[in-house]
Parts: structure tokens; C-alpha cells; sequence
């Protein structure tokens, strides 16, 4: 899969570098960064809301092909980084469950309804989204965690949601040549649908 996904890693460390500072002083640092990042890593596989809508992402970018498999997950995880910035700080934002549930319903209807979307669009509405989820897990960060770590792992974990989402685009699209491309449809309406009563329940 020729994606230069590997390349995301080392540019994401350098931005959670400079973003996720707000770091507790710890006697042990070692043993609470190992913990800090297994805490973040299982964060976004805690809730169904995040795994669906971060898988998506990828989904959308697969669908949109090209410069997007690389671009539309980078936007989403790069303001996942602000958002998560904003919640271990404190800083409210409001409607962030509703947020996250209109990611799951909205990314799926665009698979659904096979919307056309440029490559700057997608990766402008994924990265709206993108703020709430990241705000949720910074404000979600165990006290006793440790900031930089959280956060490299949650940022870690949302990669690979996102690569699992572009390989079964790329598998769909493979098997299914047809301009209408019906599983990745099929998907998207199930996205929409889940999307629609997490929506309910954020209310």
C-alpha cells in the first residue's frame, strides 16, 4: 500500500511536542509516560462514537483517492492535537458529544450518498470534527497520567483507526469497480445511521 503513512509518526511527535505541555511533575516520569501512553492508546477505543467516526476519516479519504489518503487523515488528526490541547488545559468547548456523534451521522452520509467532496473540503470537515474528539480525550486524561505521552497515544491509536478505515476503503474500492463503489454506500449508511442515535442520546 504506497500511502507514505510512515511518514506521519515523526511530524505528529513534533506537533504533540509543542501542543500537549501541560505535563504533571512525577517522581517516576518513565514508569508514568509508559502508563500515560497505554491510557491514551485505549482512550479512543473506549467509545464506539470515536472508533466509527475515526474510521470514516479513513474511509472518506480512501473513497476520495490520491493526495487525500494521506492529507484527510493528517487534518484530522493534527486538530485532534488542538482539541486535546484545549481539554487537558481546561478550556471548555461547548456541544462536544454532539459534535462527535454528528461526525459518525455527517461522514456517513457522505459515503452513503457518495457526496463530492475536493480534497480541501474533506480535510476542512474532518478537522472541525476532529477538535471535539480531541478535546474529550484531553479532558477525559487521567490526573496521574502523563500529558505527552497521553496524548502520543491517543494520537497513535487514532492513526491506526484511520490506516484501518483507507485499507478497507482501498479493499472496497478494489472490489467493487463499479463508479458506485455499493459497499463503502453500505457502510456509510450504517456510519449514518449509528451516527443519527448517538446523536439522539447526546441530548
Amino acid at each position: 500500500m504506497t500511502i507514505r503513512l510512515a511518514s506521519l509518526p515523526a511530524r505528529l511527535a513534533l506537533v504533540a511536542t509543542l501542543g500537549l505541555t501541560a505535563t504533571p511533575a512525577l517522581a517516576h516520569p518513565g514508569h508514568e509516560a509508559a502508563g500515560g501512553f497505554s491510557q491514551g492508546f485505549l482512550h479512543p477505543f473506549s467509545g464506539l462514537d470515536h472508533v466509527l467516526a475515526m474510521v470514516a476519516v479513513g474511509l472518506v479519504a480512501a473513497r476520495i483517492g490520491g493526495r487525500a489518503r494521506v492529507l484527510v487523515p493528517f487534518s484530522f488528526l493534527s486538530m485532534m492535537i488542538v482539541g486535546g490541547a484545549l481539554g487537558t488545559a481546561g478550556i471548555a468547548l461547548p456541544f462536544v458529544e454532539v459534535g462527535i456523534a454528528l461526525s459518525v451521522m455527517v461522514l456517513g452520509a457522505v459515503l452513503a450518498l457518495r457526496t463530492p467532496l475536493p480534497v480541501a473540503g474533506a480535510m476542512l470537515l474532518v478537522g472541525a470534527f476532529a477538535v471535539f474528539h480531541g478535546h474529550a480525550h484531553g479532558a477525559e486524561m487521567p490526573d496521574a497520567a502523563y500529558g505527552l505521552a497521553y496524548g502520543l497515544g491517543f494520537v497513535a491509536a487514532t492513526a491506526l483507526l484511520h490506516a484501518a478505515g483507507l485499507g478497507l476503503g482501498l479493499i472496497a474500492g478494489r472490489s467493487n469497480r463499479t463508479a458506485d463503489r455499493p459497499a463503502l454506500r453500505v457502510a456509510g449508511a450504517a456510519f449514518a445511521a449509528a451516527g443519527l442515535g448517538l446523536l439522539a442520546g447526546a441530548f
